[in-house]
């Protein structure tokens, strides 16, 4: 805890440039899920991520604003800077995904059928939703390491990119549970091994740093983190061979999506959708190895 002699209050956590982004961030997330919650509705498993999304960030917002304004934090067996870095990516890739799905699914031009006062409710909750996204991603820019700053390691590029690799990865996890046909080849199976591997090393290097962990480790985090990456980026190389060669080449499966194929039920389509997101993780993984040659971090900030 702070001395007896130092402040009991933290002001600097509601006054300060992300401290204001915070506040902002508990505002508008509040004002967007009681607008929905209120009059402009949801319904279906997108209904239901949106206020996932909103009412899951709001309370880490206001559980880390708490904690930074009565130091609460240093109490906690967490890195802190790592903790709230990490949060902020995530939330910030979280709320631009619920700020696009819920207009998209929920919000129409004309009153017919839901009534005007419901429609005004959904588009003003998706104006607070798209001000919530940018609030999230004003604090990444804002605390985002600079160039030769000694920081904690989620605040660097190469960190922050572990939060985005990670949703990816659960992206492409969706797509695959989403009658993806992927147990009809060794080789697409090789390629669902090869993006579980990822992943679940990729989160354990995430939950390494928010514990503060890394210091107890027998082995050097850093060089361990560019030698993981490394090997991901050549895993996720032959899994963008594989999956498109087994999916799209017309020896083992379609090069065009199937004209009977139901919208929303069709395996083309969660194939096409793995196949996109694995070239994007691909490249991920590509900038995160480039970045982590010229990072200086430390475990315990």
């Amino acid at each position: 805890m702070e001395s007896s002699g130092g402040p009991y209050l933290n002001t600097a956590a509601v006054t300060s440039p992300v401290g204001i982004a915070r506040l902002l961030q508990m505002t508008f997330g509040c004002t967007t899920f009681s607008l929905v919650a209120h009059q402009g509705g949801f319904s279906a498993a997108y209904g239901t991520f949106c206020m996932f999304v909103w009412t899951f960030c709001f309370a880490i917002t206001v559980f880390i604003i708490a904690c930074e304004f009565t130091h609460l934090h240093s109490c906690l067996s967490l890195s802190w800077g790592n903790f709230t870095a990490a949060f902020a990516m995530l939330a910030t890739l979280m709320s631009i995904t619920a700020a696009v799905i819920y207009p998209l699914y929920f919000v129409q031009v004309g009153c017919y059928p839901i009534g005007c006062e419901v429609r005004d409710f959904r588009i003003a909750a998706s104006v607070f939703a798209g001000l919530l996204f940018v609030t999230y991603a004003a604090e990444v820019f804002l605390t985002r390491a600079k160039p030769g700053q000694v920081t904690s390691y989620m605040a660097t590029t190469s960190g922050l990119l572990k939060i985005v690799q990670a949703f990816v990865a659960c992206i492409i996890f969706g797509a695959l549970v989403n009658d993806s046909q992927y147990g009809k080849y060794v080789a697409t199976q090789w390629c669902v091994a090869v993006y579980s591997f990822c992943f679940v090393v990729t989160v354990v290097v995430v939950a390494f740093s928010v514990t503060g962990k890394t210091a107890l480790l027998w082995f050097p985090f850093e060089r361990s983190v560019v030698i993981y990456t490394f090997g991901a980026v050549l895993l996720y190389a032959s899994a963008a061979v594989i999956w498109p060669v087994f999916c799209f080449d017309s020896k083992y499966g379609s090069p065009r999506r199937p004209g009977l194929c139901a919208k929303g039920r069709c395996p083309w389509d969660s194939q096409l959708v793995i196949a996109i997101f694995t070239y994007v993780n691909l490249l991920l993984y590509v900038l995160d190895l480039a970045y982590s040659q010229r990072i200086r971090f430390v475990s315990h900030i």
